[in-house]
């Protein structure tokens, strides 16, 4: 597929040539920095006023006034100028290097690998010096982004290094809450540490921080001139002498060393990478100076510090003092980078349109009969043993006792507790693989899926606000609640992805944008939350089927067999609108009422298994592909067989997080990331020719 995420280098001579417009606006950035710093420091829970501060400063206020000024505003300002400067430089050479507007720590998933590099460090128990976390997390970062950067491909300025980075940083972010419940005691504080915060307990961090970040910040200032020459291309970058692969190397380095001092800092502080040379780059069409990575970097680390401690001060502006602690700045920041992400998704210029997914191929009936034959008894194995086996083993003569009601009180309360679950995870994965199908085939894309397009995330959302709001909601009141958001990000993210026919990468990346803002206002929610209420919230995100009831799978079972009847019985509707755009028109069928109508049922069908087992990403990736590439493209098959596979994946899933580390669990959700994380990329290496 070809598309370009890329932008015309500018040319000289449509860019004013004075280069006084360009000092102005780079003064202009540092008054902004300085006002906004200002403001940051007169602003805290302490009734402590502009007029204090300006005391404190001077050496004449009291003692507690200069307290809190020298102890906590003063480094929570300083840390926020340090870490927008870090992350907009960092950003801004990923972008310069890659010829990616969408490249930054948080689409190459650097954050998401130095956060479970210091998440393993923290469960050793092993307590590290600050400057020794940040070689954890730039271990870790680096590592993440030298995967991310060679799976899609470094300089060919595609849209696939942000779903590269996506699909990475959704099995490591996965990996790390893993880490999180099965260590709670160990890794208490590092889910809030994790949505990013610049409040400083003095200097003492930002100072251990510092000479990291000067390394950086000089490194890729000495860079630019060899950046500027990449931009001119491979070959001319060769002919002027530069070294291109040990520049991008390089940059690459200190860019990842940016982002460690910024993660081990304040945390994994969302987006700013991505905005702050996304506002910088209109200037360099109209300032010559600013065409010059010497000086759109500095601007971008300006610009980067504006959108921090701009995004604290509208936290502490809006949200009374109390609540505004709790609140992370990475919250905001996240907020603000998903409609930036949206926006410039439905901007990039998608050449790829919306195609078959797979070739043409129609298996014979017999491979179609032998795979679900084989499909079935694997699932009945499963099903088998995930009731037979957990914290306590079982006999079949148990299960037929307790289903004729002649069982023990032990047999019964563990059957009683076990058989729902196991239903659960079925029902889920069947619901998952069937909303995936029918995305895959109205959209035409690939790598559609509910959760990596937001609709999950919607669901999870809506699900977690009832859970902390109201804690004795029932079945059908989460149910509902999911259904409400799923709806409402599916809205969102079909409506603005229709334009010119559901583009493939269009489709994905606002979908992603539409899933990191469900993210942040889930985050928000936990933090703001009683502790308890977070965890419960943590286990639901994790994809859990813990203490699941028989009531529980009614809602996702009754969708399922809706979605199912409707898709057997328009399975030629289908299959025509997975092929074209043109030929069910011809035959006379209604394309946006069709198209329509099994979005809906996906998206019923997805919230449903959201509110049954929580979160589970990539089942609706998985089981459609795999179908097809075992029996075709004929959804008279496809859909027997997805459905199949889905629940088998999510069984498998939950029979191995229960069981494994027993009696410690792990959600089945944490695991389908884990495998479907590999699939994903190995969708998008695939595609590469």
């Amino acid at each position: 597929m070809a598309v370009t995420a890329t932008e015309p280098a500018v040319r000289p001579s449509t860019a004013p040539t004075s280069r006084s417009g360009a000092a102005a606006v780079t003064a202009g950035l540092v008054l902004l920095v300085a006002v906004l710093a200002v403001v940051d420091i007169t602003q805290g829970t302490a009734a402590v006023g502009p007029s204090e501060v300006f005391k404190a400063l001077t050496g004449q206020a009291a003692a507690d006034d200069a307290s809190v000024v020298i102890a906590s505003r003063l480094p929570r300002m300083t840390a926020g100028l340090l870490v927008g400067a870090a992350l907009g430089m960092a950003g801004a050479a990923l972008q310069a290097v890659s010829r990616n507007v969408l490249a930054s720590p948080d689409t190459l998933a650097v954050n998401a690998g130095s956060y479970l590099a210091l998440g393993l460090a923290t469960v050793t128990g092993v307590s590290l010096p600050m400057i020794a976390s940040s070689g954890v997390a730039f271990a870790g970062g680096l590592a993440a982004a030298a995967v991310v950067l060679g799976l899609s491909g470094l300089g060919t300025g595609t849209v696939r290094l942000v779903l590269a980075g996506t699909a990475l940083m959704l099995g490591l972010t996965s990996m790390t809450e893993g880490l999180l419940l099965l260590f709670p005691e160990q890794t208490g504080g590092l889910y809030q540490w994790n949505q990013g915060s610049i409040a400083q307990n003095g200097f003492d961090g930002v100072l251990q921080m510092l000479p990291v970040a000067v390394v950086g910040l000089a490194g890729l200032l000495l860079m630019a001139r060899r950046v500027d020459a990449l931009a001119l291309g491979d070959d001319a970058a060769r002919g002027l002498g530069v070294p291109v692969r040990a520049t991008r190397v390089t940059v690459v380095v200190l860019a990842a060393l940016l982002s460690a001092a910024a993660v081990t800092l304040a945390g994994p502080i969302g987006f700013v990478g991505l905005c702050a040379p996304a506002l910088v780059r209109p200037l360099a069409r109209r300032f010559r100076g600013f065409a010059r990575s010497r000086a759109s970097m500095p601007a971008a680390a300006l610009t980067g510090a504006s959108l921090v401690l701009g995004s604290d001060v509208l936290l502490r502006t809006l949200i009374t003092d109390d609540l505004s602690v709790s609140v992370p700045t990475g919250v905001v920041t996240s907020l603000v980078g998903a409609v930036f992400l949206v926006v410039m998704a439905l901007r990039l210029k998608d050449t790829a349109g919306a195609g078959a997914p797979d070739r043409l191929r129609i298996p014979s009936r017999t491979v179609f009969l032998v795979t679900v034959a084989v499909l079935v008894a694997v699932l009945i194995g499963l099903v088998i043993a995930a009731v037979l086996v957990g914290d306590s083993k079982l006999l079949l003569g148990d299960v037929v006792n307790w289903a004729q009601g002649r069982a023990g009180r032990a047999v019964s309360f563990v059957l009683d507790t076990r058989v729902p679950r196991v239903l659960a995870a079925l029902c889920a994965g069947a619901a998952l693989a069937l909303s995936g199908t029918l995305v895959q085939a109205v959209t035409r894309n690939p790598l559609a899926e509910p959760a990596v397009l937001g609709v999950s995330g919607g669901g999870a959302l809506g699900a977690v606000l009832l859970v902390t709001t109201v804690p004795a909601a029932g079945t059908w009141g989460i149910a509902g609640a999911a259904f409400a958001g799923s709806a409402v990000t599916a809205v969102l993210v079909f409506g603005l992805a229709a334009r010119g026919g559901f583009q493939q990468n269009r489709l994905v990346l606002v979908g992603i944008g539409v899933a990191s803002a469900t993210t942040a206002l889930i985050s928000l929610l936990i933090v703001l939350t009683d502790p308890f209420n977070a965890t419960k919230a943590l286990t639901w995100l994790s994809g859990s089927t813990y203490g699941r009831t028989m009531p529980d799978v009614v809602p996702v079972a009754l969708a399922l067999i809706v979605g199912i009847g409707v898709a057997v019985a328009r399975r030629t509707e289908l299959d025509l609108l997975s092929l074209d755009e043109d030929t069910p028109r011809l035959l006379g069928l209604r394309v946006a009422r069709g198209r329509l109508g099994f979005l809906v049922l996906s998206v019923v069908l997805s919230s449903a298994a959201v509110a049954c087992a929580g979160t589970i990403a990539f089942v609706g990736l998985v089981a459609p592909h795999a179908a097809r590439a075992l029996v075709g493209r004929r959804h008279v098959r496809v859909v027997p067989v997805a459905i199949l596979l889905g629940a088998t994946l999510v069984c498998t899933a939950d029979l191995i997080g229960r069981t494994v580390i027993a009696p410690a669990q792990l959600g089945a959700g944490l695991m389908t990331a884990v495998i479907g994380t590999p699939y994903f990329l190995y969708l998008l290496i695939r595609s590469r020719r």
